[in-house]
């Protein structure tokens, strides 16, 4: 009787076990997006030995299909992720799990985790410190970014207000966001940003939301090349980026 207890007790301790593995393993598409300068020779596979991918800035470009652990490893060469990091003013500190990692492979640069059950997301990539990046991920599987809405991200330092199409101000602290439906297929918006207590109007402009794209709008504060025009100036205290991803790219990715 108790080698029977052992037995069964040892099988649903095996099944629990496989199931957590499995909750911990995602099949998706990805796409690596640099928050600042364009980041080449990026890879998702161990030792950097996968397809080698290029992070352009503030804009998708090519998408990875992407299956294996939810904590994604992301690679480069030791020497170019010292360049393109060099001189970063991001102070985020270097997760402990991201150090421990590097202890036995230098070429893991940063690390992405996941959501679970996902099809589709965004990778924010950031140059933070010694070599590392620092990333933000954005789920954006369908049935939390719906095709023919518009998402608005607050990833700036400070709390922001928005109105769209004359509906009530959202106010949005740092990393809050909320879907906004269009009104035939645009959404009219006037951004606001919180200056010593007051609101200090930024902008007021239009987003075209097609009903067969994921659009999002993210609000930042940087100070990157790609937001300087050939005359050195900037649009605005706070910047602006618009991601479009067309319907049509979404295809099933199988482990």
């Amino acid at each position: 009787m108790k080698s029977n207890l052992l037995a069964r007790f040892a099988t649903v301790a095996l099944l629990c076990s496989s199931a957590a593995l499995a909750q911990d393993q995602v099949a998706m598409k990805l796409d690596l997006v640099a928050w600042g300068p364009t980041i080449e020779g990026l890879s998702v596979k161990a030792g950097g030995k996968g397809e080698k991918v290029t992070a352009q800035a503030f804009t998708y470009s090519k998408p990875v299909a992407y299956s294996g652990s939810a904590v994604m490893e992301i690679h480069q060469d030791p020497a170019e992720a010292a360049k393109a990091t060099e001189g970063s003013q991001n102070a985020a500190a270097i997760p402990a799990e991201l150090s421990k990692l590097r202890e036995k492979d230098p070429t893991i640069v940063a690390i992405a985790k996941l959501p679970p059950g996902s099809r589709r997301a965004t990778v924010l990539i950031a140059p933070a410190q010694s070599g590392t990046y620092q990333t933000f991920v954005i789920d954006d599987d369908p049935s939390k970014l719906p095709y023919g809405q518009l998402r608005i991200h607050n990833y700036s330092p400070i709390k922001i207000a928005m109105r769209c199409n004359g509906k009530a101000q959202k106010e949005m602290k740092t990393k809050e966001t909320f879907l906004v439906t269009p009104e035939n297929t645009k959404v009219i918006y006037e951004l606001a940003y919180d200056s010593q207590g007051q609101w200090e109007m930024q902008e007021n402009n239009m987003i075209t939301v097609p009903k067969d794209e994921q659009v999002q709008l993210i609000i930042l504060k940087s100070d990157a090349d790609f937001f300087t025009s050939s005359d050195g100036s900037r649009s605005g205290f706070l910047q602006t980026v618009t991601l479009r991803r067309p319907a049509k790219e979404e295809t099933p990715v199988t482990p």
